[in-house]
């Protein structure tokens, strides 16, 4: 008896478990900024010497190799893994670089306008969450964690102070380019491509997934004391991904939150505006309620536009 050809078997890649994925992925990324980190000193270290690299440590802007030193160090060991890491999981560790990074542009163009639009309107919304985060204390027991939380920060803000001090126009456009779009790209390659999504996976749950998602990337910051505002910035990321499908609509948003804090700021030091960026007092009660109001208009309408739904139904 003559028998029909067997179709060639493909085998199908196995899924690992989102948990494990999780493991993977977070321990990929702290070996990366350790090995990265190593290299960010080692290129300063060959190219100005050992007293730039113990100066950029100390923000010591008595060296003049120590702007470009931070530079290096922001650019090596934090922005280039926080970008290969989900890069090489998503090609390598689960083979499905579409679905874990998003990197499709199929969404409507109206949406990066949207965007826009609840962006702008967001800043009263986070100054109140700044202003309730700044008010947070924690426990007496806590004290010293709290007072290392501090010290963490201001160390933070001392070496983002030096990055930003832009004394032309040239290096306004650098720190836009590496705070805004560059930080962007990895940070929401990592966090709403493959964190996210990974989360999904393990919840069955879009909005569980994106609040816990906003909490890990506002945690992996370890600013304490901004963070709640970084959270909400985390969720409204996650929502623009997730309705769009796309994950350039989160990086979109993320790069209109970094890069005009880098102009304001900029503006501010050459005395072209009045407002300080750092003043958290600048609206008011009826503000805040505005602001919300807007936001969850232009939510709604965002997320009708992203899964082509009908505004409204008659």
């Amino acid at each position: 008896m003559i028998q029909e050809p067997i179709e060639q078997y493909k085998a199908q890649p196995t899924q690992t478990h989102p948990s494990i994925q999780i493991i993977i992925l977070v321990a990929g990324t702290i070996f990366a900024l350790i090995v990265f980190g190593l290299l960010a000193a080692g290129i300063i270290w060959a190219i100005y010497g050992t007293q730039t690299v113990t100066d950029v440590m100390s923000f010591n802007t008595a060296n003049k190799n120590t702007l470009s030193g931070l530079w290096i160090l922001q650019i090596v060991s934090t922005t280039l893994p926080l970008f290969v890491v989900p890069v090489l999981f998503a090609r390598f560790i689960v083979h499905d670089t579409p679905k874990y990074l998003k990197t499709n542009f199929q969404f409507p163009s109206i949406l990066l306008l949207l965007v826009f639009a609840i962006m702008l309107f967001s800043s009263p919304v986070m100054e109140v969450l700044t202003n309730i985060n700044q008010k947070l204390t924690l426990p007496d027991s806590l004290k010293a964690v709290e007072d290392a939380m501090r010290a963490m920060e201001q160390q933070a803000q001392k070496a983002t102070t030096v990055m930003l001090t832009m004394n032309s126009v040239g290096s306004m456009l650098w720190a836009v380019f590496v705070v805004g779009l560059l930080t962007a790209i990895a940070e929401e390659f990592l966090f709403r491509g493959c964190l996210q999504t990974i989360f999904i996976k393990w919840t069955k749950n879009t909005h569980a997934a994106i609040w816990i998602t906003a909490i890990l990337f506002s945690t992996f910051h370890m600013e304490f004391f901004s963070f709640l505002p970084r959270v909400a910035l985390g969720v409204f990321f996650g929502y623009f991904v997730a309705w769009s499908g796309s994950v350039w609509t989160g990086v979109w948003a993320h790069f209109l939150n970094n890069g005009s804090a880098v102009v304001i700021t900029y503006l501010y030091q050459h005395k072209s505006i009045s407002l300080n960026p750092d003043d958290q007092h600048v609206f008011n009660y009826s503000s805040y309620a505005f602001s919300l109001i807007i936001i969850l208009i232009l939510l709604y309408i965002y997320r009708n536009i992203a899964l082509r739904k009908p505004m409204f139904n008659y």
